[in-house]
């Protein structure tokens, strides 16, 4: 039979917090898991609020913290560890200290007669309110929002390599985006677009790769009539999916250009003010650098200009690659492309135009110039780029064709 003390008799709730860390509050009382290095410390006793509601066998407990069982007296060192949360507990001055972990024939439980108050229980009951579709839309919001508030980061994130934290980790972060999706449809139905921005711009610090986050951060700032902005995070959007996973956004992503078009509704007379709206605001040196959404725009008007005129258009592809022809490792190749765009907007004309077509490659076009010369000037290029950088196991590779007229 479990015992209760007196003191546990009373009403002072413990705060814990394993949303975005470890934390446990009685009062102005707190501990966390930035207090003590002991890694296993804290894992065993996130693990034992984790399952709180459930008794765990010893053998259990040791194979969670020593799955390889390296330990080689793995009971002893769980009693040593229980014994030194019991005493940091007892250093802190936390109430009923020494009762929090309760040993029972065998098994080893949290004491739920304690009055706690554990985040990831609120934030799972939160959204089973939120889901209920019988309640009103303003309602299920408010539920929802409050979730998304109590969600300050991954589950245990200083035990996130552990294997019984894997599971939950990506559990509790599907719901987290669960609730912002779901909230965002309804946010959308109440035309509450500053509330959606306010949900995504958190969302995609918790998961900077969550493309449909972005996606309705950028519609919300469009219906904000935040144009600029919604343009500015388009491009940061593509540059970032190019860089870190070497893919390019999704159809849905590039058909926000249209929407951010579209979301232009006054109608203005004055050229000057257009002129003003259109004009490069920065030095015009060099190539013109763009997104590959408008680089196909304007490869198709040069195309269809080459056909009338039959002025002359080359396309160059650049590409780098290690010394055994593969992508090279990320933080090496980021460091590459980094430098190779320089070179090219610093070898080039203002009338060229250079955008990014993959994560290892820059496409270019070169007008007004002969096969010949559109070789020297990638030949340029390359030339540069082994001067002025001077970078182990990178060759950067060239590729130029003529532009193909639209007849």
């Amino acid at each position: 039979m479990i015992t209760v003390s007196s003191e546990q008799s009373t009403d002072r709730a413990i705060l814990i917090r394993m949303l975005g860390g470890f934390q446990l509050v009685v009062d102005d009382r707190k501990i966390s898991d930035s207090i003590n290095r002991t890694r296993q410390l804290w894992n065993l006793l996130g693990y034992l609020i984790a399952f709180r509601h459930k008794t765990v066998p010893q053998e259990a407990l040791i194979e969670a913290l020593w799955p390889d069982d390296r330990s080689e007296h793995p009971a002893t060192a769980l009693k040593n560890l229980v014994y030194r949360i019991r005493n940091i507990f007892c250093a802190h001055d936390i109430p009923n200290a020494k009762e929090m972990i309760i040993f029972y024939h065998g098994t080893y439980c949290w004491n739920n007669h304690l009055n706690c108050v554990v985040d990831t229980e609120q934030f799972e009951q939160l959204k089973h309110i939120a889901d209920d579709v019988s309640l009103p839309p303003e309602l299920r919001v408010e539920r929802y929002l409050e979730a998304i508030d109590l969600y300050k980061g991954n589950f245990l994130p200083a035990s996130c390599y552990e294997e019984w934290v894997i599971p939950l980790a990506s559990y509790y972060r599907s719901l987290y985006f669960k609730c912002v999706y779901e909230a965002n449809t309804l946010l959308n139905k109440l035309k509450r677009f500053d509330c959606i921005q306010t949900i995504c711009e958190k969302a995609i610090i918790i998961d900077p790769f969550e493309e449909r986050a972005h996606k309705y951060l950028i519609y919300a700032l469009v219906k904000q009539n935040h144009q600029q902005e919604a343009l500015k995070h388009y491009h940061y959007v593509c540059d970032l999916f190019y860089r870190e996973l070497g893919v390019k956004p999704s159809e849905s992503m590039r058909n926000l250009y249209s929407e951010i078009a579209k979301s232009v509704h006054s109608v203005e007379t004055d050229l000057d003010i257009i002129k003003e709206d259109l004009i490069e605001h920065r030095v015009a040196d060099g190539a013109f650098y763009c997104d590959y959404e408008v680089f196909k725009n304007m490869y198709q008007l040069e195309a269809r200009v080459a056909s009338r005129t039959g002025q002359s258009v080359f396309l160059g592809l650049l590409t780098v690659t290690n010394s055994e022809g593969n992508v090279p490792e990320k933080a090496l190749l980021c460091k590459a492309m980094g430098r190779l765009l320089e070179t090219i907007c610093g070898s080039l004309r203002k009338g060229d135009i250079v955008s990014r077509f993959s994560s290892s490659q820059y496409v270019l076009m070169l007008p007004t110039l002969t096969f010949e010369n559109g070789q020297m000037v990638m030949h340029r290029i390359c030339k540069h780029f082994r001067e002025e950088n001077h970078l182990s196991d990178i060759k950067v590779s060239t590729t130029l064709q003529p532009l193909d007229p639209i007849m």
